[in-house]
């Protein structure tokens, strides 16, 4: 299909606070030695659909433009042009930011934590809920992503769980309910792809 073109979306590798058990939120750590491998491997998956994208937009945060980057020099594309926006930063955790999870399970208890965690609309003590994190990644997306791959152009976009959920609840059209349930991988590409419409004709997740 000549008219097809390209949206990719990767979670940042691993973080180094992934790795300890914390939560992150807009706190800044960089990857750990396995986050730069998955970001390598997202990279090399990447390449081998010979995309070439004229845009990749990423976080404000280091661990998702370090991926970015990784990937760039994976597919040997260092020459586009990278925006960096806070509107894709992870979801704001708020007085969690820091706390290891099992400690913070003691303190407010298992069953607070889980709500806090996974549902919709209810955020942490000062932080963001997923609907606040959607009510800030989709507008950007929309006024600033969206109309770019609408003129046929390939983007890709290096930014964090959270962020990326958001996109994806409004791209798989998935209810409050299967957004929460979803998990997307450090590391692992999801390709759309398009033909001219704001709704993707294909999905293809690269998980292995």
């Amino acid at each position: 299909m000549k008219n097809k073109n390209f949206l990719v979306l990767v979670r940042h590798g691993q973080s180094e606070w992934n790795a300890k058990n914390l939560f992150t939120g807009w706190k800044d750590p960089g990857l750990t030695s396995d986050g730069k491998k998955e970001a390598i491997n997202a990279g090399s998956l990447i390449k081998q659909r010979d995309i070439q994208f004229s845009m990749m937009f990423t976080s404000d945060l280091k661990r998702a433009q370090i991926t970015g980057q990784i990937i760039l020099d994976g597919i040997e594309q260092t020459d586009i042009k990278v925006v960096k926006n806070q509107a894709l930063n992870e979801r704001n955790y708020g007085e969690l930011s820091g706390l290891n999870k099992d400690d913070a399970r003691k303190e407010w208890g298992e069953k607070q934590v889980h709500i806090w965690r996974r549902s919709y609309d209810v955020p942490p003590p000062g932080g963001e809920s997923l609907k606040d994190t959607a009510d800030r990644v989709l507008p950007y997306f929309n006024n600033s992503i969206l109309p770019k791959i609408m003129q046929g152009e390939n983007i890709l976009v290096a930014a964090h769980g959270n962020s990326l959920r958001s996109l994806v609840m409004q791209l798989d059209n998935l209810s409050k309910e299967e957004v929460v349930a979803l998990e997307i991988p450090t590391g692992a590409p999801i390709i759309y792809s398009f033909d001219g419409n704001i709704k993707p004709i294909f999905k293809e997740n690269l998980f292995e």
